[in-house]
């Protein structure tokens, strides 16, 4: 893979492209010349994100956990703005509070999402991918390594995805294909916002090391990963000294059980903690999606529309 990889020209695939870390990735591809195209649950506000990109791009609404539909878009995107050369598989969704008495329906959804969506998006757009001789970049987390109490379903779904790509890379390696995983911390999204309004959460956070409690900028962050897309990287870390925290994965369980057991129990005391339900604006409308079962009925019984 050569080092340094010429964006201009090319198409870039974003996904969960309607705010936040997606919004910012969009934007700073657009900056270097690439035509954009932009995937998510509400195509007005990707009409908006696309509406100040100052190049050529193309919105379409669309779930990522649905294999016919995303399909269908790979090819719309294909027809309109060319084979992709970059597709992010940003699209996420979290949601916070004991395993036991987590909502099925919830903890499902943010897997779903987070882990099946990224495979689905990986196979709509392979195809592309190969043809353009292009990157994947599946946006991971530190929780892919470092799992934290009462984010089981969050921590599940970043270790599942990470392990994901890494299987993928091996898999496409001989096709020109590369596949990159970033791993983020804490980055000021509505999702981190929503973390913060629950005390239980915002003080677990708070007894991390100094370094680890910072939060960071979107373009910060966004600049990061472009640079690692550039470089095709097989792994990008935002902030880069999360690079640092790979030799020291096989302590953090010990850690975090260690902090668990010290300050769990009081925090509880402290603080009545319930579901958070999905975070951020854009877990507001995938709550919409999972009112039913698996089944395709509602909660209460009702046949699901």
């Amino acid at each position: 893979m050569p080092r340094s990889w010429e964006l201009e020209g090319r198409t870039a695939v974003v996904t969960g492209a309607a705010r936040g870390l997606g919004a910012g990735l969009a934007r700073l591809f657009a900056e270097r010349g690439m035509r954009v195209a932009l995937l998510g649950r509400e195509h007005a506000t990707l009409a908006a994100v696309a509406a100040t990109l100052g190049t050529e791009s193309h919105s379409v609404e669309v779930d990522v956990t649905d294999d016919a539909a995303m399909g269908r878009a790979a090819m719309e995107v294909t027809r309109v703005l060319g084979a992709p050369s970059v597709v992010v598989a940003n699209a996420g969704v979290a949601e916070g509070g004991p395993f036991e008495t987590s909502d099925p329906g919830t903890w499902r959804r943010v897997v779903e999402v987070n882990l099946v969506g990224s495979a689905v998006t990986a196979r709509a757009f392979l195809p592309g991918l190969r043809s353009s001789g292009g990157y994947f970049l599946q946006i991971a987390s530190t929780a892919a390594f470092g799992a934290a109490p009462m984010m089981s379903a969050y921590c599940a779904s970043k270790a599942g995805a990470e392990a994901f790509a890494r299987s993928l890379r091996a898999e496409v390696a001989h096709q020109n294909v590369g596949v990159g995983v970033a791993y983020l911390h804490w980055t000021d999204t509505d999702m981190v916002r929503d973390v913060d309004r629950h005390a239980v959460l915002r003080e677990l956070r708070g007894h991390m090391p100094g370094p680890a409690r910072r939060v960071y900028p979107v373009d910060r962050v966004a600049t990061w990963l472009v640079r690692g897309v550039e470089r095709r990287s097989a792994s990008v870390y935002a902030p880069p000294w999360l690079r640092l925290a790979q030799a020291g994965r096989p302590l953090f369980p010990l850690a975090v059980d260690l902090l668990s057991r010290r300050e769990l129990p009081r925090l509880l005391r402290e603080h009545s903690f319930e579901q958070t339900g999905l975070l951020g604006a854009g877990g507001h409308i995938e709550e919409k999606l999972i009112d039913r079962t698996p089944s395709g009925r509602h909660r209460d019984g009702r046949p699901a529309r």
